[in-house]
């Protein structure tokens, strides 16, 4: 069992509630956008984010055809084997129940999908070629067999077929990984939600929204927090630099300037969100995304700054529950 069909085991009591992007990702990608921001100096702030949004849907729609082009393949492979100058018993009688798999078709005959279908363009990264292996080795699988076996179309089974072929031969698949990790870079930041995504959508393919997996809420939290970060630029560096004590400030990774910036933008101007929530999340990004000191760094300059902004009065937070 790979890393990634683990986590899909360890997400699967999880899926009702991983049917949208989450605030960690978010800040992931405003973060992304502001370093571009530094780092290139071109390009609309709106506009970066906006991409980096359509990677994430652009992956998940990928990854959703792709389970599809390995249920359909069982189609072709029946019509090859059937246009043999010779074909024998067994190439006129290749089972082909799972290309008819109701979730598959529930969803390619959904409008939503075929709307994501004409916008994403999935096709262009399928490799029939690693369609064909993972369908061979499917079928050499006990549980294809066991799946086969049965005429009748019970609703859980034609979930858990789905389920193996993405959560062990796909991701259980180091060629299939390295293919994916080429054509999309988010993958190594956005493997995990993505896991979720797709365990939700074969769950419950009625309830996803092809078109939409941020939510107006996330989105306005997402363009709200960059355009703070931005236009209070100044403000936070201000508030920033005198806590660095023997740091130089031009000196401090950047990754590490723009946590600390997103850091004190949602400590002073997004109230609802309580501090504890902020500090851990940017400790942890700075874990992942920067030096091994970043952590540590990023979660002294932050407390010291909270109890600083506390002490003032400059930190005003809403219960989640009066609002």
């Amino acid at each position: 069992m790979s890393v990634f069909s683990e986590k899909m085991d360890r997400f699967a009591p999880l899926i009702a509630l991983i049917n949208m992007m989450n605030r960690r990702n978010i800040r992931i990608k405003v973060m992304q956008v502001l370093y571009m921001l530094e780092t290139q100096n071109q390009g609309s702030a709106t506009s970066l984010l906006q991409k980096e949004f359509d990677k994430t849907h652009n992956l998940f729609v990928f990854l959703v055809h792709l389970i599809h082009q390995v249920a359909l393949y069982a189609e072709v492979e029946s019509n090859q084997r059937a246009a043999k100058n010779l074909p024998n018993q067994a190439d006129l009688t290749v089972n082909i129940k799972i290309a008819g798999n109701s979730i598959v078709w529930q969803t390619i005959e959904s409008e939503a999908f075929k709307k994501a279908l004409e916008q994403v363009k999935p096709h262009q990264w399928i490799d029939n070629d690693l369609v064909k292996t993972i369908f061979r080795q499917l079928t050499e699988s006990n549980e294809y067999k066991a799946y086969i076996a049965e005429e009748s179309r019970d609703k859980a089974k034609e979930k858990d077929i789905l389920k193996f072929i993405f959560g062990t031969l796909i991701l259980g698949s180091e060629n299939m990984l390295d293919y994916i990790t080429e054509h999309f870079t988010n993958w190594e930041d956005e493997g995990d939600m993505m896991i979720g995504f797709v365990l939700n959508y074969i769950q419950k393919p009625a309830q996803l929204n092809f078109l939409d997996l941020v939510g107006a809420e996330k989105m306005k939290f997402a363009t709200d927090l960059l355009q703070t970060a931005i236009d209070k630029k100044s403000i936070t560096e201000d508030i920033i630099k005198p806590t660095l004590k023997n740091w130089d400030p031009e000196r401090i990774a950047i990754i590490d300037m723009i946590l600390l910036r997103l850091g004190v933008c949602e400590l002073m101007y997004f109230d609802t969100i309580p501090t504890k929530v902020t500090i851990n999340e940017y400790i942890d990004l700075a874990k992942e995304y920067s030096t091994e000191q970043s952590g540590h760094f990023v979660n002294g300059i932050l407390d010291n700054i909270h109890k600083d902004l506390v002490g003032s009065g400059k930190i005003q937070k809403v219960s989640h529950k009066a609002k």
